[in-house]
């Protein structure tokens, strides 16, 4: 079991963190920063460039964490939260299926996150080798509940329209 929670959170941690690098970073195909911001911006998101930040290191270092097994349910609840947004604002008008633009892809993330969050990553994590034992029923629930938190004040955010965008004058 340990090897197939190894196996799990190094994949899903890896290639949340590899979206994170795409983002500020402009690694593995991604546009960087600048890109971004205006693509944030055009989902309606304000200050777009702190938005923009904001979801790469959370992509970045909630995907980190994963990877290695630190902070486990934390972690999980990162990438619920930046995932759900994603589902929400950019796929679901597209329907389920990934290929048709839709949320299958992000959905499944985000299983796999609360998964790990119930079960915690394993013996193959520093969570383990640490000696915190996060996993169980009330680590999943709050993973989730984080989560839906997060995309809570991130649906909120998108709604909250700004008389003087920051950097301009009134």
């Amino acid at each position: 079991m340990d090897v197939g929670l190894l196996m799990l959170h190094g994949a899903i941690g890896l290639i949340m963190a590899g979206h994170g690098a795409q983002k500020l970073f402009a690694r593995f195909g991604g546009q960087g920063v600048q890109a971004t911001t205006g693509f944030v911006e055009k989902l309606g998101w304000r200050p777009a460039r702190a938005f923009a930040l904001l979801l790469g290191a959370a992509e970045l270092l909630g995907g980190l964490a994963l990877a290695v097994g630190f902070a486990t349910p934390l972690a999980a609840a990162a990438i619920i939260a930046v995932l759900a947004n994603a589902a929400w604002v950019v796929h679901r008008r597209n329907g389920l299926w990934n290929a048709a633009g839709g949320y299958e892809y992000p959905l499944a993330l985000i299983a796999s996150a609360v998964s790990l969050a119930f079960t915690g990553a394993g013996r193959y994590s520093l969570d383990h080798m640490i000696g915190w034992n996060l996993s169980g029923v009330e680590w999943g629930v709050a993973a989730l509940a984080l989560g839906a938190l997060g995309w809570l004040l991130g649906t909120v955010a998108r709604h909250i329209k700004q008389e003087h965008p920051v950097g301009h004058p009134a």
